[in-house]
């Protein structure tokens, strides 16, 4: 059974589908922020991702630099991010780099 929220799920179809990753890890750490005040309010909402950290492994980030790749990822998740995430953490990486 998946354990993922609705933010997580929809972080994942879009990563999948933008990347076609070989690997893809996304944890929800919101807990580890709880309480925190940021521009939008204090974090900790009921049912977290607030915190996402994203690992993907690609052959998409082949020749992109660290930021590029970061760039295309935070490009791909824009509209998603637009709603309850606060800070989103990205690890992004090839399968030679993995």
């Amino acid at each position: 059974m998946n354990s993922e929220g609705p933010v997580a799920r929809d972080i994942r179809a879009r990563l999948q589908a933008a990347f076609a990753p070989v690997d893809l890890v996304i944890e929800d750490d919101s807990a580890r922020h709880a309480g925190h005040h940021h521009k939008g309010g204090i974090d900790g909402r009921p049912g977290g991702e607030t915190h996402i950290n994203v690992r993907i492994v690609s052959e998409a980030f082949t020749g992109l630099s660290r930021l590029q790749r970061q760039r295309a990822v935070n490009a791909c998740l824009a509209e998603a991010l637009a709603g309850p995430v606060h800070a989103l953490s990205v690890k992004a990486v090839t399968p030679a780099e993995n």
